[in-house]
């Protein structure tokens, strides 16, 4: 190519650099907001989206996921976008660098997802597991989360109703467990055990697996363009 075909080139590529970071900055915006509201008001972020909703809140802190991811996208967003306008090489690179470790960081926790899968299971059970039996009844918002989950899901406690023994719950009730667990019970008189909210959450996930699947494929595939991306412009600049 003539050189004023490389430097078009360069330019579109820079321009298109800008403004897909200036797209990344935005969304981190966002979710770093939405977050924020979540933190603030969860209830409403429940009654807004509805059963999977509370179903993912009672899996992970939405919001501290939402300000997290938010805040890194706004960093990536700034790197790429500021150091492309600048021509900056140490910006450029901090980019490259920074996606790159994402990236590497999402690969390895979706190879432990799939080879430990039962053992994440357990280690979150036992975390969430203690945080029901000290914040249901307790916490407002976090009571009432769980009792949309398991009204709509069909479900009580995360492994099963013996969740809620010793729970402060159980304690302040006169050894009762929750209406929504009661209700099942009754229910399922003809003996089929109650489930517990992890499994049908589960499968829930299970259900939208594919959505999931290729979802993260497409977020790789865009890690893997800003990375080549941001490398050419950085190796570009020597020739210029």
């Amino acid at each position: 190519l003539s050189a004023g075909a490389k430097m078009g080139c360069f330019t579109f590529i820079k321009v298109m650099m800008i403004l897909f970071n200036l797209a990344i900055f935005l969304c981190g915006g966002t979710l770093l907001g939405v977050g924020i509201w979540v933190k603030v008001d969860g209830q409403s972020f429940v009654d807004i989206f509805g059963t999977l909703s509370s179903s993912i809140l009672q899996i992970v802190n939405v919001s501290y996921v939402l300000i997290v991811i938010g805040s890194i996208l706004l960093v990536i967003g700034f790197l790429g976008c500021y150091g492309a306008q600048k021509e900056s090489k140490c910006l450029l690179m901090m980019f490259f660098s920074v996606v790159l470790i994402i990236f590497i960081a999402e690969v390895a926790v979706a190879v432990v997802a799939l080879v430990y899968t039962s053992l994440a299971e357990s280690l979150l059970s036992a975390v969430v597991t203690p945080v029901l039996k000290e914040k249901y009844g307790v916490d407002d918002t976090f009571t009432h989360i769980w009792n949309t989950t398991m009204t709509k899901v069909h479900c009580c406690g995360l492994n099963n109703y013996t969740d809620f023994n010793d729970s402060v719950w159980y304690n302040t009730h006169d050894g009762t467990y929750p209406e929504q667990c009661s209700t099942l019970a009754h229910l399922h008189l003809g003996g089929c055990p109650v489930q517990g909210c992890f499994d049908q959450i589960l499968e829930e996930i299970r259900t939208n697996a594919g959505v999931a699947g290729g979802v993260a494929a497409g977020i790789a595939a865009l890690e893997i363009a800003a990375m080549a991306v941001s490398m050419y412009l950085y190796c570009r600049l020597d020739e210029k």
